[in-house]
C-alpha cells in the first residue's frame, strides 16, 4: 500500500532523513519507535506532503504521491492525527469532527454515517458535541483529532505520538481505540514513544535513530522484550542504545547506563 524508497529530507540545510525506506501493506499496523529528535514525525509529514523529499520517492497503492499537494494526498486516502491535536478551539467538538470530512467528496457523502461510527469509539463525544474543543480535557482533544481524521474515511491513518501528555487512563484507552480502527480494516502507521504498548499491537516496527533506519524487525517477539536486543525494554530503550551500523558505533560517547550494540547484520 505504502513505499518509501531511499529518501532525504531536509529543513533548510539541516538534513532530517538519511536513505529512509519502509513500507506498509494493506491491513497492517506498522510502528515507528525511537528517541525524540530522531525523525519520526518528519516521516509522517513527509508522507501527508506537508515536507518534501531531496532523493527518493513515496508511493501509495501504487501512485507516486512524493510530487503532490498535501489536500491532494488527503483525497487520495492517507490522513495524520497530528502530535499536539491541533484541533480548533474555538470551535465545537461537532464543528471539529466535520471539518475531516468537508473538502473530500467521497467522505462528504457519508459523513453522517461516520460521525455515527466516531460516537460509537467515543460516545463523550456525542455528550459534548456542542462544546467547545478548546475547553475539554488532553484526552478528550486526543479523541477529536483521532474522529477528525477518521472522517475523511482513510485507508492509511498515521498517528503521531497519540499518548503524548496524557493520563495512563486515557493512553490504555487511545491505544485501544487504535486496534479497534484497525479491526474495522484501516491500514494504519504509528509512531510512538511507548514502545511496550505500541509493540503489543504492531505486525511489524521500525526503529529510528539520528534519522536512520537502524533496524527492521517483524513482532513475532515477545512484546514485553526489547526488539533490537530481545531482552529489556526496561533497560536499554529505544531512547538510550548504542548502536552499531556496519561495525561502526553510533553515538560512541553517549553516557548510557547500559550499552546495547547491535551486530551488524
Amino acid at each position: 500500500m505504502l513505499e518509501l524508497k531511499w529518501i532525504d529530507v531536509y529543513y533548510g540545510n539541516i538534513q532530517a532523513l538519511w536513505d529512509v525506506s519502509l513500507s506498509v501493506k494493506e491491513g497492517e499496523v506498522i510502528v515507528i519507535v525511537g528517541s525524540n529528535g530522531a525523525g519520526k514525525s518528519t516521516i509522517l509529514r513527509t508522507i501527508s506532503g506537508m515536507n518534501k523529499i531531496k532523493k527518493g520517492s513515496i508511493e501509495f497503492g501504487g501512485q507516486r504521491i512524493d510530487l503532490l499537494r498535501a489536500d491532494e494526498i488527503v483525497r487520495l486516502g492517507v490522513s495524520m492525527v497530528p502530535e499536539g491535536r491541533e484541533l480548533f478551539p474555538r470551535l465545537s467538538v461537532r464543528e471539529n469532527l466535520e471539518l475531516g470530512a468537508a473538502y473530500i467528496d467521497r467522505a462528504y457523502s457519508r459523513r453522517t454515517e461516520t460521525l455515527q461510527w466516531i460516537y460509537s469509539l467515543f460516545p463523550i463525544l456525542h455528550e459534548r458535541g456542542s462544546q467547545l474543543a478548546g475547553t475539554l480535557s488532553g484526552g478528550e482533544q486526543q479523541m477529536v483529532a483521532i474522529g477528525r481524521a477518521l472522517m475523511s474515511r482513510p485507508r492509511l491513518l498515521m498517528f503521531d505520538e497519540p499518548s503524548l501528555g496524557l493520563a495512563p487512563l486515557m493512553v490504555d484507552e487511545v491505544f485501544k481505540t487504535v486496534t479497534k480502527v484497525s479491526q474495522e480494516g484501516v491500514t494504519i502507521l504509528l509512531v510512538e514513544q511507548n514502545v511496550r504498548q505500541s509493540l503489543k499491537m504492531a505486525h511489524r516496527a521500525y526503529v529510528l535513530e539520528n534519522g536512520r533506519m537502524v533496524t527492521k524487525q517483524s513482532i513475532d517477539v515477545d512484546p514485553e522484550k526489547c526488539i533490537l536486543c530481545g531482552e529489556c525494554v526496561e533497560i536499554c530503550p529505544v531512547s538510550a542504545i548504542d548502536m552499531t551500523v556496519n561495525g561502526q558505533p553510533e553515538n560512541p560517547g553517549r553516557d548510557l547506563g547500559r550499552r546495547v550494540s547491535r551486530k551488524s547484520q
